[in-house]
């Protein structure tokens, strides 16, 4: 019995020696190498966050710098060939490499029909140079004055920030691009816009051309020439109704 009894209590002492846990140097270790993981995992992190973070930011500012040159695009494309007033053949078109008025179809919340002054330019903002999109309503201007003195815009947009800078080129029918276009007869034919950083001056990929959709103005119906032709089909119809008058007289 008593044989019996001690051999139980060797197996069970060997039970419980088999069930002990991690000993204080197994777990230090353990611990070590968690805090190795994990110090690499963090520098791994902190080299690759700010790239991934740099990579959004300019993921962002291409869509929105996209974004403003469809809406430059979309505007100078719509310009309407309408003088300053009645005394004025030519076109309220004024045009230089950084800015740009003209004149288009109103467009914008709360906004009627009619016509409104737009001009994209630069101007000065918080130290620094920024692209802006300005509108006024459009109302007949006194002979003689500058649009520029007469036309007070408002409601600013602002389309492009630094370092970004856009600048202008006019072509005619002839398709040769200059700096400005001033008191001209037509309007330019294409409009060409390009972004430039003004860091690197490199020119973005997103610099483009769009045509203007109206360059002179619309014929009226009572114009001079229909006037004329009426004019010179008068006697015609005149002979050709006195020539069938005797043919419907009897005998």
């Amino acid at each position: 019995m008593r044989t019996t009894r001690a051999r139980q209590r060797t197996g069970e002492e060997g039970q419980r020696i088999g069930e002990e846990g991690f000993t204080l140097i197994e777990a230090l270790m353990a611990l070590a190498l968690t805090g190795l993981v994990l110090s690499a995992l963090g520098t791994i992190t902190a080299q690759w966050l700010p790239s991934w973070n740099r990579g959004l930011d300019r993921i962002q500012q291409s869509e929105l710098i996209g974004i403003a040159m469809q809406r430059i695009a979309a505007d100078l494309a719509a310009a309407e060939y309408v003088p300053p007033n009645r005394d004025w053949r030519k076109p309220l078109f004024d045009g230089s490499a950084l800015s740009v008025t003209f004149v288009r179809t109103a467009l914008g919340p709360n906004v009627g029909v009619g016509l409104d002054v737009v001009r994209i330019g630069e101007t000065t903002d918080q130290g620094g140079l920024v692209m802006v999109r300005t509108r006024a309503a459009f109302g007949p201007l006194p002979p003689g004055v500058s649009p520029s003195e007469q036309i007070h815009a408002s409601d600013p947009v602002v389309l492009l920030r630094p370092p970004l800078r856009l600048s202008f080129a006019y072509a005619g029918p002839d398709r040769v691009f200059r700096d400005s276009w001033h008191d001209a007869d037509k309007l330019p034919a294409a409009i060409m816009l390009t972004v430039r950083d003004a860091g690197s001056e490199r020119v973005l990929s997103v610099s483009t051309a769009t045509p203007v959709h109206v360059d002179t103005p619309a014929r009226t119906g009572n114009s001079d020439d229909d006037s004329k032709g009426d004019a010179k089909d008068a006697p015609k119809d005149g002979d050709k109704s006195a020539g069938a008058a005797p043919k419907q007289r009897g005998p």
